[in-house]
């Protein structure tokens, strides 16, 4: 039983080897095109659309008067921007502080509303709610932390117009702005580059497929009145939308220009909780979506689905059980120097064990090459600091990712056994 158990696993683990292979080689294909394509931030704007900005604000009075002005500030035709920031049951001073940008001379004749709401439904219900009043042909997310770089509305909609019947969404990069602060938020910064360069370009690349981030996108108006706004009963309502998007036979493009920066985790407990709500969210979403893997929904969907449950439920699940095999064994090992008679409760036959430790060597190589190819392509990412942190990086932050994961599938379980509805978690801010 421990042998087929064990062969089970390895297989498990060569074939997410050969996935972040392939994904490897989609992105360094994607990135080799990027960078031959010209590009252009001047030009005639005259036939680009009509965007509504969208910013769902929370108890957010330290960052988002910071935010607002950045939206602003975009490098796009301003009679084509309508801004609505929804200051969503809040009991700081966020409205007070949007009112009192909005009543600067520069920004006077600028369509700039602030929408207080007392509303359900977290961060869904909020843009539901503000989306009713848009009258943009597309409308554009970011968070309430965000700092998009100035021409980061023009790169996503230079990227709509590339095919504007197909493209239904598109998304660009989000970047750690607070990156060196510590430990963790560099460990962050490593995962969001991997994320970014990695597995979105890669993905983009073989199979034109994409996942809506939460910020830093838009979708066109139209296609989000078809789908009826967003779900207010999903804890990862990018996910969510992302799969209603595919299933329309639409697609999500990568815009890799369109940059914004934002505010990652700097605690533990942070981390937990946000980390914890997105898995929930996403073991959710994707147990919802299982079942289109056997209708005839459209093979990008079965993709998504088939990565999805990939990489949250069947590489995981091969991960922990040979993680601790090779732990027991190891530490049996030690004892048998000193206890002749004690022996490992693991013993496989011929050199199965040695298959395993090959998989796992080679995993861990590939885990540190994804994340120095993706820093080698981001200025001023690819350092000694960051190389040695990705190699320790593996033993320390992705465990804990995984031991978050198994608590959030937990959560849910529970949360669907007894019919408790999940709360949304507001990631903290600071100043």
């Amino acid at each position: 039983m421990s042998d087929i158990l064990l062969l089970l696993s390895i297989i498990s683990i060569w074939l997410a080897v050969f996935e972040a292979i392939l994904i490897m080689a989609g992105a360094t294909r994607f990135i080799y095109k990027e960078r031959r394509r010209p590009w252009s931030i001047t030009g005639d704007t005259s036939a680009y659309p009509t965007v509504t900005v969208l910013v769902p604000a929370h108890n957010e009075e330290l960052v988002i008067a910071a935010t607002a002005e950045n939206v602003l500030k975009l490098n796009y035709p301003a009679e084509k921007v309508q801004f609505i920031v929804i200051a969503d049951n809040c009991s700081d001073a966020t409205a007070e502080k949007l009112c009192e940008l909005k009543s600067r001379p520069d920004y006077a004749q600028r369509d700039f509303t602030v929408l207080e709401r007392t509303g359900t439904g977290g961060k869904s219900g909020a843009l539901n709610d503000a989306f009713e009043l848009a009258r943009g042909e597309w409308v554009c997310i970011y968070d309430a932390d965000a700092a998009p770089e100035k021409n980061a509305l023009l790169f996503l909609v230079q990227t709509a117009l590339e095919n504007p019947q197909r493209y239904g969404a598109v998304f660009g990069r989000n970047k750690a702005r607070n990156r060196g602060q510590n430990f963790l938020s560099r460990c962050v910064n490593l995962e969001l580059v991997t994320a970014q360069r990695i597995y979105h370009a890669g993905l983009w690349q073989l199979f034109k497929v994409g996942t809506i981030p939460g910020t830093n996108f838009m979708i066109k108006a139209e296609l989000l009145r078809e789908i009826g706004g967003w779900d207010t009963d999903a804890i990862t309502e990018d996910t969510a939308i992302s799969f209603e998007i595919l299933r329309r036979g639409q697609l999500i493009a990568l815009a890799s220009r369109a940059e914004a920066y934002q505010q990652e985790p700097e605690s533990l407990d942070v981390y937990a909780k946000q980390r914890r709500r997105w898995a929930k969210g996403n073991f959710d979403v994707v147990l919802g979506n299982l079942h289109h893997l056997f209708d005839r929904t459209n093979w990008r969907v079965k993709i998504q689905v088939i990565y999805y449950a990939a990489s949250y439920f069947w590489f995981m699940a091969a991960i922990l059980i040979s993680d601790f095999i090779f732990i027991v064994n190891l530490v049996y090992r030690v004892i048998h120097w000193f206890r002749p008679e004690v022996y490992s409760p693991f013993q496989f036959s011929g050199d199965v064990y040695v298959y395993l430790v090959v998989a796992w060597g080679l995993m861990y190589y590939l885990y540190v090459l994804q994340i120095n190819l993706a820093l080698a392509t981001d200025i001023g990412q690819s350092n000694t600091r960051n190389f040695i942190l990705s190699c320790i990086s593996y033993f320390t932050y992705a465990q804990l990712f995984i031991l978050i994961s198994i608590r959030a599938l937990g959560e849910m379980i529970v949360d669907r056994v007894t019919g408790r509805k999940a709360k949304w978690y507001k990631t903290q801010r600071f100043g």
